[in-house]
């Protein structure tokens, strides 16, 4: 289950599940709230894949907190019954919603259909930030939902420990299978893009990521304002290009044509480029000289592994399971800054532009990390044998 095929993490892995589970044991349907999105086209032609109408026509019952997750609720128990499902596979706490509500759960068959669900960030910092009504609603209905579950993933033990705490789940119900990465799709993706110097020799930083507060980019137009009060002459400038979208993408630009303005062009040192979506994000990963995690909160970052996979360095954050992205300060993978803290991501930055042996080394020890905990094989047979043993 996913909400739509548009790119974001989570749609990234169902979809990675859904080309790799084995089709010896499974027969595999893939429910999305719309069916959209460039991810379309990984997806196998022998998934079965479902949607709703793209609207449901209104009803006064939809103002009531609840209706209309209900009827999407009706809809997906029907699908249930026809599909004959064995077993579902639910991920983010949107898809809990509707696969955990208790309409499904009575109506789907003699017995209700036995749930795996996964959690993908921190509960207790992701769902207020995420939904601005009704949280603690959503959080009594998201607690008896994971209660329901035959099993509980999340991606990240920090995930596992947050969502233990704030929906006072037992510790026996979840456990931690860490998001897996397909190296070698991702450096294919990727194409024969490599680092170049810029005609002007400055260093490219790739930060990719919709556009949204708990991604952090006002922080990273922070952290530039800072860098460029006294950027050593001898090191090179820093050209930052913003992959993504999102609502805050105006207010981004102006801000940042404000900083300009402001410094005066010939002062304003390091450039800014919104660049908008692009699907896949893989050849800008691998082209750039690193890649910049400004987030305030993460589950486990996808787009950190694919650069790790790229052999791209990483600034990051220690947002939520990023840590977990480095086993020990002794195999360091990243320059790492505190979230939310514009002065500690721009000495990070700074450390990053004058440490290149440094940034080599965080390469080689990136790439041992995602071969040891984040192989995709490992992590399939995982989630396969999970699955067969709750859907039998």
């Amino acid at each position: 289950m996913a909400s739509s095929m548009r790119g974001g993490g989570s749609e990234l892995q169902t979809a990675m599940l859904a080309r790799h589970l084995d089709r010896g044991r499974f027969d595999v349907h893939l429910y999305l709230t719309q069916a959209v999105g460039d991810l379309l086209s990984t997806i196998p032609n022998d998934v079965t894949i479902h949607h709703p109408p793209e609207s449901f026509s209104p009803r006064i019952s939809d103002r009531i907190p609840g209706g209309l997750l209900k009827r999407q609720a009706e809809w997906f128990r029907d699908l249930i019954r026809r599909a004959d499902v064995d077993v579902i596979y639910d991920r983010t706490f949107h898809m809990t919603l509707i696969a955990g509500h208790p309409i499904v759960q009575r109506g789907s068959s003699a017995r209700p259909c036995p749930r795996v669900s996964t959690i993908v960030s921190p509960p207790e910092v992701a769902l207020p930030l995420v939904e601005k009504r009704f949280v603690w609603l959503k959080r009594q209905r998201l607690a008896r939902a994971y209660r329901r579950s035959a099993a509980v993933v999340a991606v990240s033990e920090a995930a596992r420990q947050s969502a233990i705490r704030y929906y006072g789940l037992p510790e026996s119900l979840v456990q931690t299978i860490r998001n897996p990465i397909d190296v070698d799709s991702i450096r294919d993706s990727a194409g024969s893009s490599e680092p170049g110097l810029e005609p002007d020799g400055s260093l490219r930083l790739v930060v990719v990521g919709r556009m949204t507060p708990e991604k952090g980019h006002a922080t990273l137009l922070s952290a530039i304002g800072i860098l460029a009060k006294d950027w050593p002459e001898q090191l090179p400038t820093l050209r930052f290009r913003l992959i993504g979208d999102g609502p805050l993408r105006g207010d981004l630009e102006s801000r940042w044509k404000d900083m300009v303005l402001a410094a005066g062009p010939k002062d304003a040192i390091h450039r800014v480029e919104f660049a908008g979506a692009i699907q896949p994000a893989c050849s800008e990963i691998a082209a750039a000289d690193g890649l910049v995690l400004p987030s305030h909160f993460e589950g486990l970052p996808n787009v950190v592994l694919e650069a790790f996979a790229l052999q791209t360095p990483v600034i990051a954050t220690r947002a939520g399971g990023a840590v977990e992205l480095q086993k020990s300060s002794d195999e360091p993978t990243c320059h790492w800054a505190d979230p939310a803290d514009p002065g500690s991501l721009a000495r990070a930055i700074r450390e990053f532009a004058e440490q290149a042996d440094q940034r080599q080394l965080h390469v080689a020890n990136a790439d041992r990390l995602i071969r040891e905990n984040h192989d995709l094989r490992s992590a399939m047979d995982r989630i396969s044998d999970l699955l067969m043993r709750v859907g039998t």
